[in-house]
């Protein structure tokens, strides 16, 4: 059984080893993420190109999604080490400290502004939720605290406020230069950190198309602002990643688990597709294997529809990178078993305004009631099989296509499977569209995907190699393939 919903593992020191990232890839992970909170661009680059090498030696196609840090808004450092907050403590964020000048009553801060969005009263969450301070007063350069939730406290910590409303753009200048760096390596996917309207995709967008990149956008939700806006952030997007760890800080952890399912479901109804991130094995940062809570976790977001489940620091720095990889693979599997995972009445009501969009979702209805084995979706911009992929269903889509940029895209989308396929070429010496037909089916059955007596769906275009133009079903049963000599 194929595994549909694709793991997303993010690279590091611990995969750089090229004996764990071929494990890594052995293991089944689909696409690979490029943090670059951390590291330098030569770092990222070497990393992308060992990966899309060992790929192709393995006979595999595997996505890169590169994630901009964004403008987290973080404490300075402390000159004599890590601090203790106790509860009651007063503390001051200090604009006019030194970056390097903090100490056990103040530190310093990258977002001098932070002044101007807060007030007596507002909560404010340092270190991922491990410390929590209540402003008492704010001044022209400082904001006064009483420590609510202690703890050690240590250098670049960042800083969230309780139900949003920090101002920093979306867009900081190192991110317009890694912007430019994710497009001269070909990126296929770039990750937008602390998204707050669609205004902020358009702009990441309109800057990586200006460097040349080609790649999707996937608009990270974390801010509390971005979910009154995020009908239009998913509009903007080609896909959305539901990034539980600032999210959670800023709405509150008892929130979060009804707005990922939430967020799951919008994003499918709109067509896009959806990564699930954040701590969803962390215990395996140091452990073999996972807690039963994480298999848990990963398991509902299957359940849900994400189209992806993403790995952080248990690949790029943990102890056990594929075996991370081999236990969200086996929760993921066992999941898929579930009826749920395979029925869908997506959009049985909607109006399609254009055909290729019709022609995928007929395609759908029809392999899902006749139980076909397969569905091969010849295609261009990977937009038919991306349609496809929003009908929960149990049959592989097999996306054929001669770019490889296509073959890459396709690796993040639920149940889609890239296949290498030149149809314009065999065209081109003079085959018609029945030998297409045949050439696809032997290229399934090659591939074992299919058997004799099996039906398989293909969708394609009448004028092949143009993109947009899938315009025809056909249903065939393997072994009834070919026309008679």
């Amino acid at each position: 059984m194929l595994r549909r919903t694709k793991i997303l593992a993010t690279l590091g020191p611990a995969t750089d080893d090229p004996r764990v990232l071929d494990e890594l890839i052995s293991a089944g992970v689909d696409v690979v993420r490029l943090n670059l909170s951390h590291g330098i661009h030569d770092e990222h680059r070497k990393r992308a190109e060992a990966v899309r090498a060992r790929a192709q030696a393995s006979g595999r196609q595997i996505g890169v999604l590169m994630d901009l840090q964004g403008p987290k808004i973080r404490i300075g450092h402390f000159k004599n080490g890590p601090i203790l907050l106790k509860e009651n403590d007063e503390f001051v964020l200090d604009a006019e400290c030194g970056l390097n000048d903090g100490d056990q009553e103040r530190v310093g801060l990258t977002f001098p502004d932070l002044v101007q969005d807060v007030r007596r009263g507002d909560t404010l969450i340092l270190a991922d939720g491990a410390i929590e301070l209540w402003v008492n007063d704010v001044s022209e350069a400082k904001v006064s605290c009483r420590v609510v939730f202690g703890g050690k406290l240590s250098d670049s910590k960042g800083i969230n406020k309780k139900g949003g409303g920090l101002s920093a753009p979306a867009l900081t200048e190192k991110d317009k230069a890694d912007i430019i760096f994710a497009a001269s390596i070909d990126a296929d996917y770039l990750a937008v950190s602390f998204v707050q309207s669609a205004n902020d995709v358009c702009e990441a967008r309109r800057l990586l198309r200006e460097a040349g990149g080609k790649g999707g956008i996937v608009s990270k939700i974390e801010r509390a602002e971005a979910l009154d806006a995020v009908d239009d952030i998913i509009e903007a997007s080609e896909a959305i990643m539901v990034a539980r760890g600032d999210l959670g800080v800023e709405i509150g952890d008892a929130e979060l688990p009804a707005v990922q399912k939430r967020l799951i479901k919008r994003a499918r109804s709109m067509n896009k597709a959806v990564i699930t991130a954040t701590q969803m094995m962390e215990s395996m940062i140091e452990h073999p294997m996972p807690t039963r809570a994480e298999v848990f976790d990963v398991a509902n977001a299957v359940l849900d529809g994400t189209d992806a489940v993403m790995l952080s620091a248990e690949t790029a720095a943990g102890k056990y990178p594929a075996k991370a990889v081999e236990a969200m693979d086996r929760v993921c599997r066992e999941a898929e078993k579930q009826t749920k995972v395979t029925t869908s009445h997506h959009r049985l009501n909607s109006v399609f305004g254009r055909v290729d969009e019709a022609i995928a979702m007929a395609a759908m209805y029809t392999a899902n009631h006749l139980g076909a084995a397969a569905i091969a979706a010849l295609t261009e911009s990977g937009s038919t099989p991306m349609w496809m992929s929003r009908i929960s269903s149990g049959i592989p889509i097999y996306a054929l296509t001669n770019h490889i940029a296509t073959r890459r895209k396709v690796t993040l989308l639920r149940g889609v499977y890239p296949v290498s396929f030149d149809v314009t070429g065999a065209e081109s010496v003079g085959c018609d569209s029945q030998k297409a037909n045949e050439e696809i089916i032997d290229e399934l059955l090659m591939r074992g995907a299919v058997r004799k007596g099996d039906l398989v769906v293909i969708t394609k275009g009448d004028l092949n190699g143009v993109e947009g133009g899938t315009n025809v079903m056909k249903i065939l049963r393997v072994g009834e393939h070919r026309l008679p000599e």
